[in-house]
């Protein structure tokens, strides 16, 4: 491998694990579709969804992995979602 190649892989993987930091999806509750979005800070996680959706389930409620997937969702779609 030449230098160029090297380069070129290099510029590659900083992208994709760019976009892998700053990019998400969220499942939309009502129509189930799936919404690409920019988060505001970089994390790993890519996928996101509502345990709470649109129940009247409280936070209290859930189990703590659902109360630590809705807390993120809160934190990361937040109001992206359009009613």
């Amino acid at each position: 491998m030449n230098k160029k190649h090297k380069l070129t892989l290099v510029i590659g993987l900083l992208l994709c694990i760019t976009i892998r930091l700053f990019c998400g999806v969220f499942e939309h509750d009502e129509f189930g579709d799936d919404v690409y979005f920019i988060k505001h800070k970089p994390t790993w996680k890519w996928r996101f969804k509502s345990p709470q959706g649109k129940s009247d389930l409280k936070i209290d409620q859930m189990t703590p992995a659902q109360q630590e997937e809705q807390i993120l969702f809160d934190e990361f779609v937040g109001n992206r979602i359009r009613r």
